[in-house]
């Protein structure tokens, strides 16, 4: 189920959500929608237990996905990925970049509750 709204997002999200668009052949509308979409299931790191933060920090992509990403990072290199592909690389590297900021905050809360020294 979803619903219509109307809501005020910053030029810089929406610079960012029409170039995934333009790149990926769909509309902003629904780049902004994921991206919502995406926030709302991911909880807070700071309201995880011990175990889940110390399991966020050792966070690693599937291999199935890392592989992926080879390939299509390789193809890019190369300057051979159509429009489709370039879609699938856009959406591994989202997933990967969010992996990393979300193993980062990870890692914080961790040094913060002493799970983890710290890495100074």
């Amino acid at each position: 189920m979803t619903q219509v709204m109307t809501i005020e997002v910053p030029d810089h999200a929406v610079q960012s959500a029409a170039e995934i668009a333009h790149r990926s052949q769909r509309r902003v509308e629904e780049v902004l929608a994921d991206w919502l979409e995406w926030a709302a299931t991911e909880l807070p790191i700071e309201t995880l237990s011990d175990n889940e933060v110390l399991a966020l920090c050792d966070l690693q992509m599937g291999e199935a996905e890392q592989e992926k990403l080879g390939d299509l990072l390789a193809d890019s290199r190369e300057g051979t990925l159509d429009a489709d592909r370039r879609a699938q690389l856009d959406e591994l590297m989202g997933m990967y970049r969010q992996g990393m900021i979300r193993k980062a905050r990870a890692l914080k809360v961790a040094v913060q509750r002493g799970l983890r020294p710290s890495l100074n």
